[in-house]
């Protein structure tokens, strides 16, 4: 394999705890009761259109829900944006190319991901659904990243910690691994992603790196 595509939250950044927070804040608001586990059952990997539809067809009204997860969601970036336990010597030790491949709009990302250390690994390569036809779990995310990257999608890892991640990955023609990170509490995740068609799951970054150092090239490990 010769480059890794990677989803940003719960896979990067430790933000999908926040993210469901906030979703089960504004919807109760907006007359809906949630909870943050509701929210996890439903939103994780949703692209903005996915969650706009879902919100639709509950009565809601999807635009200003959304616009009021952004508010919450935007101030807690302000104070703190937590990273994935170990992610960064992941990054740190394979010499690839790498990608984000995020079905996050372009500002949350800007407002994320960029607030932490992360995006100088990745220079230009940081994508959103935004920047394509169909997020994910359609394959145009990851054929785009690849395209970006100059290699072949078969080339290419895939690492999502959501089913619509590693369908995006299968149909792409990527290595598709899920990733089930540490404050991950989806009950029976691993079955989930493996069900999606993942042909690796593995759990928090040291399983990652493991997994990542018998799929590349030893003359391209950093260590």
């Amino acid at each position: 394999m010769s480059a890794i595509l990677f989803d940003c939250d719960g896979v990067l950044i430790d933000s999908e705890p926040m993210g469901c927070v906030a979703l089960a804040q504004a919807i109760t608001a907006a007359g809906l009761p949630m909870t943050p586990d509701d929210a996890a059952a439903i939103f994780p990997g949703n692209g903005h259109a996915e969650s706009l539809a879902w919100m639709t067809a509950n009565g809601l009204d999807g635009g200003a829900v959304l616009a009021e997860v952004d508010r919450i969601l935007f101030a807690m970036f302000e104070h703190e944006v937590p990273l994935i336990p170990g992610i960064e010597a992941v990054l740190d030790a394979i010499d690839v190319p790498m990608a984000v491949c995020s079905n996050s709009m372009i500002r949350r990302l800007d407002l994320s991901l960029g607030r932490t250390p992360l995006p100088r690994r990745f220079g230009r390569h940081v994508y959103s659904a935004e920047q394509v036809a169909r997020a994910k779990p359609a394959p145009d995310l990851a054929l785009f990243a690849a395209g970006q990257l100059g290699i072949r999608p078969e080339d290419a890892i895939f690492i999502d910690d959501n089913v619509h991640g590693v369908a995006c990955a299968r149909s792409a023609g990527c290595l598709a691994v899920g990733f089930v990170g540490p404050s991950d509490h989806r009950p029976e995740q691993d079955a989930r992603l493996r069900a999606a068609g993942a042909h690796h799951v593995v759990h928090g970054t040291d399983g990652l790196l493991a997994l990542l150092r018998t799929r590349i090239p030893s003359s391209q490990k950093m260590a």
